[in-house]
């Protein structure tokens, strides 16, 4: 008789609302014994974590893993696989684990880099995912806006590293949406400027989160202090 492996289920928590988590989610968080998450910076509690805190009962173990915000490939790599081991550690005991995810776990996750750390060292892995709210999605609803119209093109870009490219989407598509802008704003600022597009863009902080802000215009808003957590949409009109 074969030994029973624990479960792995990458589970989306969305973007900082504990309501926005699917009722599958909630009930799979709420049954496995082993709750994993990224841990917070300098000891504090990370976005996945404070989204799932009311959620959890005392009896449930918590296993933050550590991933490190750096371009360094070898770090990552090491990170990935130290949290594979510590993740199996539990799931080779029988134990389910859910990793509570900030987002959707499909959608530029850190989970997708421990599921594949932990095929590559144990074939024999369970891994489960449960889709949810992502951020394009929250901070549409948040603007009160629909992200797509029937036949628009949408184009999603990881702002920190297709600044370059932001000019070549704005020809062909419609609506555009810049993940994590905060380090690159000025440079998006200048381009929309020179395209005449800043009074369609907008820009949400920490969208659904206490500490939301909304930024409708950014005409005179050349310089802003944005946090890590900040997406802009662009609604580009072709003639």
């Amino acid at each position: 008789m074969s030994k029973y492996i624990g479960v792995l289920y990458g589970i989306s928590v969305g973007t900082g609302d504990p309501e926005l988590i699917t009722v599958k989610g909630l009930r799979l968080l709420q049954q496995v014994s082993v709750i994993a998450f990224p841990a917070g910076i300098n000891h504090q509690q990370g976005l996945a974590e404070q989204i799932i805190s009311p959620w959890l009962s005392p009896q449930q173990q918590k296993l933050p893993l550590t991933f490190p915000y750096v371009q360094d490939e070898a770090k990552l790599q090491q990170a990935w696989q130290q949290a594979a081991i510590d993740v199996w550690a539990y799931l080779e005991q029988g134990l389910d684990v859910a990793f509570a995810c900030e987002g959707d776990v499909s959608f530029y996750s850190t989970f997708t880099y421990l599921a594949q750390a932990l095929l590559q060292a144990y074939p024999q892995v369970i891994i489960k995912t449960v889709p949810g709210v992502c951020s394009p999605m929250a901070v549409a609803a948040v603007l009160g806006i629909p992200l797509t119209l029937r036949s628009q093109r949408l184009a999603i870009l990881p702002a920190l590293y297709t600044v370059a490219e932001l000019e070549e989407v704005l020809t062909w598509a419609d609506v555009v949406v810049l993940l994590k802008v905060s380090s690159v704003y000025n440079r998006v600022w200048t381009i929309l400027q020179r395209l005449n597009l800043l009074d369609k863009a907008w820009i949400v902080e920490r969208a659904t989160q206490p500490e939301e802000k909304i930024y409708r215009d950014l005409g005179d808003r050349p310089h802003l202090s944005l946090s890590y957590f900040s997406l802009l949409i662009v609604q580009v009109t072709h003639s």
